[in-house]
This record gives structure tokens, C-alpha cells and sequence, in this order.
């Protein structure tokens, strides 16, 4: 395995990052009937501040599962998750729902915004329950839809509902922003635009971000790249040089 970065991590300055996510013996068993599925086999893991990581791997390698746990929407068979310094494997429900809300924002392959409402308001659902949101405003714009505020998600393209799927998320300041396939919906010029706004949030606001993808050509906009295999980390690299989403083709 390759990894500069299990230790400490320097890749936005010389200062070592603090870690986000701690994750150590992580396994993960799906009881299908009879079956049983391991999800996840025995993941070790670091995720630092600020950083912008993209998890990869085929179709069930483990990426989703992985990334549900961290956000606190699964829970782990086995191992430990430390977020900062509170364990998410011994968390209660009520602790789980209450990180979800403050520190966490989700983007999802499909956008799932409420389509009586529109852009504007689609982000105001979320920062009306936030500790300390930054406007619906500040958040479109962020994304660059600061002139389809009023906008209903039907009269929005695929692209720019993403967009709001992702100011809805970054609206409450989260500390961490995790991505399962954000771009899986989309054509390659249309999710190259999508990518250009992760990658202003994950600069501007240095919220950790982890983006889900099979897809080998995004990971080279990536601070570090995990390569999932069959529930386990196969590899994780660091990009030196990384590419700007314009970069990028598929």
C-alpha cells in the first residue's frame, strides 16, 4: 500500500493537518437471508482537514457503505470511527442525528430536491436548522446560480439541480462534505462544472471532502486517491500535482 499520508498530512502547507476521521478494524456485514455480506473487511484509515479525497473502486468495493458510515447513516459491524474526538461506533441515535445536522453535509447521485420549492428555498429547509448557516444567497452563489435563485428544480438542468444539491449542503458550513457518485447523473461537460464547485467549496471553505466515484479520470483532481477492492483498501495515492476539473475528461 501507498500512503504519504497516514501519518500526518502536508498537502496544503507545511503545518501537519488535523485528522477528521479515524477509522481502525472497520468492518461492515450485511445479513442478506441466509447470506452474509461483508461490506467492509477491515478498513484503517486517516482523513485530514481541508483535504479533498476521492474514494475509488468498482461497483461494490465497499465506497457507499464506507461513506454512509463516516456520515453517520450506517453503523459498523465491527472497528472504531472517531470523528475529531468522539467515537461514532458508541454514539446514541440522538447523537448520530445531531451530527448529521451540524457537521456533516451530503450530496447524493440524485439531486432529491423538493420540487414545489425553489432554489432559494430548497436551500433555506436546511438553514433554517443549521447553528450558523451562511445565507441561501451566499450559498447559491458559492455555486455560481446566484441569478436562478428563484428558480423550481423543473425549470433547473441536471447540472444546476446538482449545484443546488450542493449549496444545500455546504449552506450550514459543514465541516465535512461527502459525495457519493455526484457526477454518476450527469454527461461528462455537465459534471465538469459540478466538479469546478466541489472543488471552490473544498478551497474556499477547506471542508474536508470525500467524493465517491468509479469513475478513474475524476481522481486526478484529488489531494490523495483510495482505492477500494472487495471491502478492503487496495491502494491509496497522493496526487502531486493536481488537476483542475476543466483538466478532466471522460
Amino acid at each position: 500500500m501507498k500512503d504519504s499520508g497516514t501519518v500526518s498530512m502536508r498537502g496544503k502547507g507545511e503545518q501537519e493537518t488535523a485528522v477528521v476521521f479515524r477509522t481502525r478494524g472497520l468492518t461492515k456485514v450485511y445479513a442478506m437471508g441466509a447470506v452474509q455480506v461483508h461490506a467492509l473487511r477491515g478498513i484503517d484509515l486517516e482523513l485530514y482537514a481541508g483535504e479533498l479525497v476521492v474514494l475509488l473502486g468498482p461497483s461494490g468495493s465497499g465506497k457507499s457503505t464506507l461513506l454512509n458510515i463516516l456520515g453517520g447513516l450506517d453503523t459498523a459491524t465491527g472497528g472504531t470511527v472517531f470523528y475529531r474526538d468522539t467515537e461514532l461506533t458508541r454514539a446514541t441515535e440522538k447523537q448520530l442525528t445531531d451530527y448529521r445536522r451540524f457537521h456533516v453535509g451530503f450530496v447524493f447521485q440524485f439531486y432529491n430536491l423538493i420540487p414545489s420549492l425553489t432554489a432559494r428555498e430548497n436551500v433555506a429547509a436546511v438553514t433554517e436548522i443549521a447553528q450558523a448557516p451562511m445565507t441561501p444567497e451566499e450559498a447559491l452563489g458559492m455555486v455560481n446560480l446566484g441569478e436562478r435563485l428563484d428558480h423550481f428544480p423543473s425549470q433547473l438542468s441536471g447540472g444546476e439541480q446538482q449545484r443546488v444539491a450542493i449549496a444545500r449542503a455546504i449552506s450550514k458550513n459543514p465541516a465535512v462534505l461527502l459525495c457519493d457518485e455526484p457526477t454518476g447523473a450527469l454527461d461528462s461537460e455537465t459534471g465538469v462544472v459540478v466538479l469546478e464547485a466541489l472543488d471552490q467549496v473544498n478551497r474556499r471553505l477547506g471542508t474536508t471532502t470525500v467524493i465517491i466515484t468509479h469513475n478513474a479520470d475524476i481522481a486526478g483532481m484529488a489531494d490523495r486517491v483510495i482505492h477500494l477492492s472487495n471491502g478492503l483498501i487496495a491502494e491509496i495515492t497522493r496526487n502531486i500535482v493536481k488537476k483542475s476539473p476543466q483538466e478532466l475528461h471522460w
